[in-house]
């Protein structure tokens, strides 16, 4: 779970923000009670992206027949 900080509470504590980031927090900005902006590690974007070529690859080795998809095609014309 994130924790919530306002915009000028962040502006404030941008250096501790910082190093608690860096240490795996991760912060949730707002500004009058409305989501702005997400502060998270740098590695959790980059796991984000592995993780979704991780399952691209895994779908394109799932092989579908030519007969399930005639089935398939016949379905969407109806």
């Amino acid at each position: 779970m994130r924790n919530e900080i306002g915009s000028y509470e962040a502006k404030s504590k941008l250096p501790e923000l910082l190093r608690r980031v860096e240490s795996g927090e991760s912060f949730t900005i707002t500004n009058r009670g409305k989501v702005i902006a997400d502060l998270v590690p740098a590695n959790h974007q980059k796991q984000k992206v592995k993780n979704a070529i991780s399952n691209i690859k895994k779908m394109k080795q799932h092989v579908v027949s030519d007969e399930v998809l005639d089935e398939l095609k016949m379905d969407g014309r109806k």
